[in-house]
């Protein structure tokens, strides 16, 4: 089982079990993290929800592309599906804590974007470098959550230029509660999930439930935000992206001829 859930009390601890794969999310590990979140929903003695990849490289090295290559595949429909469960992430009443030692890029900065605090290992780095490997596009309220935590100039140079941002440019920019030396992260969470339980929890719920109102007023995706997500996923682009990443070799986008 790749998402192994240890409940000790009012936390709950989520350990993203594929270190072989850098922890990148399949399909199925997508499914048992919303069974999870669904759980959560309605648990009144859950408090604190941390989540953390296994190995010590990595948070989450985004998706398996594997996933999307077989001939039953729809990367929509499969969009669809993580968008709800990161909606449902969101919605937690549980304070979600994301620990990050490693690479946090695609998929598993999208999940860290909807935990409600970030804590990172120095070394550890975040992105979306889609552009230059997959050649697909992010749901735009995965973008906009993106943009509320980074800011959107730091947003900007992750998408556009395909950039990588060091823990330390990201705890700068307040995407980060604190930047931790590896040796230190356990000590940290620790410390950040003994404040919270200290904390009072009607406080924290009716807070979580202010900021979520915000969200949806600011964040709100484009009423042709599925129209969008299906021509890339269709595209000529994503295919050759998928392609190459499964043939380990280089995409050659906007080029004729390579399907």
């Amino acid at each position: 089982m790749s998402v192994r859930v240890d409940r000790d009390g009012a936390v709950v601890r989520v350990l993203f079990d594929r270190p072989e794969r850098h922890n990148a999310f399949t399909t199925q590990m997508y499914a048992d993290l919303a069974d999870l979140v669904g759980e959560l929903r309605d648990d009144t003695t859950a408090r604190v929800v941390v989540l953390r990849g296994a190995g010590g490289r990595a948070f989450a090295a985004g998706n398996e592309i594997r996933d999307f290559a077989g001939p039953d595949a729809d990367p929509t429909a499969h969009e669809a599906g993580i968008r709800a469960l990161l909606r449902g992430l969101l919605e937690l009443p549980q304070v979600t804590v994301a620990a990050i030692e490693g690479v946090c890029v695609g998929g598993g900065l999208a999940v860290a974007t909807h935990c409600d605090l970030r804590v990172a290992t120095t070394g550890s780095r975040f992105g979306y470098p889609i552009a230059r490997t997959l050649g697909n596009v992010l749901p735009a309220a995965v973008l906009y959550r993106c943009a509320a935590v980074f800011g959107e100039s730091v947003t900007r140079q992750m998408l556009l230029a395909s950039r990588l941002v060091d823990a330390e440019r990201a705890h700068a920019v307040g995407a980060l509660l604190d930047v931790v030396d590896p040796a230190g992260l356990d000590a940290a969470v620790d410390d950040l999930v003994a404040g919270v339980l200290a904390a009072s929890p009607a406080t924290l719920r009716a807070t979580k439930e202010q900021l979520l109102a915000r969200v949806d007023t600011l964040e709100g995706p484009p009423a042709d935000d599925e129209r969008r997500l299906a021509e890339v996923y269709g595209g000529d682009d994503f295919a050759e992206g998928v392609r190459a990443f499964l043939a380990n070799e280089k995409p050659r986008f906007g080029t004729a001829g390579y399907r």
